[in-house]
């Protein structure tokens, strides 16, 4: 018999108690009220715009580290080819002096078999693990004629150094295909440090690519009053130098060395002039990694371009420019002193004067010229002065 039951109002049960649907909607939605002030909205995992800002600079210092690698393994991997070039056009050279003496050797055996001397030694000679040990052995060289053994003479010694050369061409390309290794390395480095800044800039709105840049003004107009800040100090430490040697000139005071100092200076001074308007004309032109122009620079194919204008040759990567003189304070820098920056020296500029420089700041950017505090004060490794 079917049962004349009412069947039961929608709902659930709650701990064993039957819930109308209405109940059941208000519990709803107070868990998904709970569960929406527990969880953190998706716009909240977007950094701020100050995070990216930092992000992008680091991103940029970290290819700009990897540049200067890829820029020392580069010079390191050319060097390393041309040494193999050498010794392997060496060897080729040897090896056809070996083959040449080998030849004259093989006529003397085979004169000695026509003429029945020794004509069971023959082969024997041939396959001998070097000339000298056969002759050791059969005592033949008792026999021979002056001629024959300044041959077998030569024969050894081109022997032991084409082998030598031999090995020495094998040790120097694996040494370059470590250091093509290393290239290639830092290669990709770079690259996926600048894709990963530029997918960063990318994903800003108009209105934060606004405020990036208002933060980026901001850092450039303290720069700029640091600048002018050091220009001060530096103009009243010369001042106060030119009325120290006025006096000791006035009091008859002069020396061989003040009189060598003075012409050091000017000689220095002509040569920075020339290294300086090098400089300059370059501003304008991109910053592309591993450039050394004449149409674009990294930070340090332009300080070493310029300072070659000027004929003084500096190594190709801050690493090495950064030793490639004497370093002075900055309280000290004069017109065409280097700028290193960062712990690890990644990145340089040719000072100008007044707490300025001219410089290749980072990929997207141009030569220009700029504050040395552009990246703030603790960023300035040392001052170095090429010439």
């Amino acid at each position: 018999m079917a049962s004349h039951r009412k069947p039961p109002p929608p709902g659930t049960r709650v701990a064993g108690i039957r819930t109308p649907a209405l109940a059941t909607a208000a519990l709803t939605s107070v868990a998904l009220l709970s569960q929406t002030a527990t969880a953190a909205p998706s716009t909240d995992d977007k950094p701020s715009i100050e995070e990216v800002e930092k992000k992008v600079d680091d991103l940029y210092r970290q290819a700009e580290s990897a540049t200067e690698k890829y820029n020392s393994a580069k010079e390191k991997t050319s060097k390393q080819r041309k040494e193999v070039d050498t010794l392997l056009d060496d060897v080729a050279q040897r090896t056809q002096k070996l083959n040449e003496a080998r030849e004259e050797l093989g006529s003397f055996a085979a004169a000695q078999y026509r003429t029945g001397a020794s004509a069971p030694d023959t082969a024997t000679f041939l396959l001998a693990d070097s000339p000298q040990d056969y002759f050791d052995q059969t005592q033949l060289m008792g026999r021979m004629t002056s001629r024959q053994k300044d041959a077998v003479d030569d024969y050894v010694t081109e022997q032991s150094a084409t082998m030598k050369k031999r090995q020495e061409a094998t040790d120097s390309l694996e040494t370059l295909s470590e250091s093509q290794g290393d290239l290639k390395t830092a290669k990709a480095t770079v690259q996926r440090k600048l894709s990963a800044a530029r997918e960063l800039l990318s994903q800003l709105t108009a209105e934060e690519k606004a405020r990036l840049a208002a933060i980026e003004k901001k850092k450039q107009e303290e720069a700029a009053r640091k600048a002018a800040e050091l220009a001060k100090q530096q103009a009243a430490e010369q001042k106060a130098a030119e009325e120290s040697a006025a006096a000791e000139g006035s009091a008859g005071s002069s020396s061989s060395t003040s009189e060598a100092s003075e012409a050091s200076d000017s000689s220095y001074a002509t040569k920075a002039e020339k290294a300086l308007a090098f400089a300059r004309s370059q501003v304008g032109k991109p910053y592309v990694w591993g450039a050394t122009g004449p149409d674009s620079y990294d930070c340090s194919g332009l300080t070493q371009a310029a300072w070659n204008a000027a004929g003084i040759s500096l190594p190709r990567t801050t690493y090495d420019q950064v030793n490639a003189g004497t370093t002075v304070t900055l309280a000290n820098a004069r017109p065409g002193d280097l700028v290193f920056f960062y712990d690890d020296v990644t990145h340089v500029g040719i000072y100008i004067g007044n707490g300025k420089m001219i410089h290749a700041p980072k990929p997207g950017a141009y030569v220009r010229e700029e504050s040395i505090y552009y990246d703030g004060e603790s960023a300035i490794h040392s001052v170095v002065r090429p010439a």
